[in-house]
């Protein structure tokens, strides 16, 4: 009998190991932003009561009929320096490559439903984009976590809630819609984005998670704006 009590005893710890390592795992992916204090629009925003993903935690929205704007200007993509800032230990470089595939992927999924225009004309929208966080891929088990019993049950949990994996980087910014004759500021929010955390290939890379972000948040706007 003495064998057995040994094996359950070997279960139960392995299933207190797994449990404790899920908790860390939770704390790892619980960074969210806040309501940057040096970005123009957040004295507008407010806790978003009606964002059950995380992804959108404040926003500040005027009734809007988007479909009256044909075009659209899309500022130069700013790195945030404020000291709320959310960039951890990510090196300059990082932050201006990921800058720059910001402004690129934008751009690209705009033009799918506006003309990008440099002036401020009639029926135009001003677009403002202010990187403020971002976190990269921790290497290796980034994706290794995707096929250990604790780092799989975790990331399972995760896919099912739409919430972010483990070891995985993130983006997050601050978006502002203005009229552009008017100046007048229609929507604004920031945002958290990552990719599903079974996206395997976005596991792979030191930024390929957060430019995924980038990909998923641009798609979003292009939705809310349809």
């Amino acid at each position: 009998m003495e064998p057995e009590i040994n094996m359950n005893t070997s279960h139960k710890a392995r299933h207190l190991l797994i449990a404790a390592t899920c908790v860390a795992m939770a704390g790892c992916a619980s960074v969210q932003p806040v309501a940057y204090s040096g970005v123009a629009s957040s004295s507008y925003m407010k806790p978003n009561l009606q964002d059950t993903s995380g992804r959108v935690p404040y926003n500040y929205a005027t009734q809007v009929d988007w479909r009256k704007y044909r075009r659209i200007m899309i500022e130069p993509v700013t790195v945030y320096r404020g000291a709320d800032h959310q960039f951890g230990d990510m090196s300059e470089t990082d932050r201006a490559a990921l800058a720059s595939y910001m402004q690129a992927k934008f751009a690209e999924k705009l033009q799918s439903r506006f003309e990008l225009a440099n002036d401020a004309g009639p029926n135009t929208l001003r677009l403002k984009l202010t990187l403020t966080g971002a976190d990269t891929t921790t290497p290796v088990l980034g994706t290794l976590s995707r096929f250990d019993i604790a780092g799989g049950i975790y990331n399972g949990v995760q896919t099912v809630r739409g919430r972010e994996g483990t070891f995985t980087g993130f983006v997050m910014y601050a978006v502002e819609i203005y009229d552009a004759s008017s100046n007048r500021l229609l929507n604004a929010y920031v945002t958290k984005q990552y990719p599903s955390p079974w996206n395997l290939g976005a596991s792979i890379g030191s930024l390929s998670a957060a430019k995924t972000g980038v990909e998923k948040g641009a798609d979003a706007l292009v939705a809310q704006l349809k």
